[in-house]
Parts: C-alpha cells; structure tokens; sequence
C-alpha cells in the first residue's frame, strides 16, 4: 500500500481525485483544501492556493496512477510523490481493503 501526494489548484482537485477513483486506481482520495504553497519555477517565487490530494492505492497500482495524474493534471509537471505505508504497523483491515483495488494477477 502507497500514499500518493499530490497538489492541484483547489477548482481542479476534485477533478482529478475522481479520474485516479473512476479508473479503479485508488480505493480513497482525500482533498485537504485551503494549502498554500511557496515554491520556485523557472527563477521566480511563486505562490498558489491549492488542494493537497492523499491518495491511498494499492502498490501494484503505482505506476498507473502516476500516468493517470500525469495525464488529468493541469499542471506542466505535477507533484507525485510516493509513500510507501508500513502495513504491518497499520490498521490490517485498512490495507487489505486499500489492496483489493489492485489488479488481478495474470
């Protein structure tokens, strides 16, 4: 099980949780509005309002997400970044339930 970070402009975010949901990449995707972030892009301070999206996902699922994302995002190079979960120190019935949205094996 992962947690996927991801930061989109607050009229997007929904958006793009529900393309990762529709596509059966996430089993939750939780929008935390009203983040403000300070950053550098291309030689300038920039500073936006915007909506963290923590995305729970099976593992196997990593890199269909991150295309997904890449693909519904609105930005030239959106924030992905890949938690891994300690699943033995976590709620079992959680992660197997999070896990069930990955692919059946082949």
């Amino acid at each position: 099980m992962v947690v996927v970070l991801c930061n989109a402009p607050p009229d997007k975010a929904r958006e793009v949780a529900l393309a990762v949901i529709d596509a059966g990449l996430a089993a939750c995707v939780n929008i935390i509005p009203g983040v403000q972030s300070i950053f550098l892009w291309e030689g300038k301070r920039c500073e936006e309002a915007e909506s963290t999206l923590l995305i729970k996902a099976p593992d196997a699922n990593v890199d269909a997400l991150r295309t997904k994302l890449r693909e519904v995002h609105p930005y030239q190079v959106p924030e992905i970044i890949v938690l891994d979960v300690d699943a033995a120190r976590s709620n079992p019935d959680y992660v197997r339930w999070v896990e069930s949205f990955a692919p059946e094996p082949k």
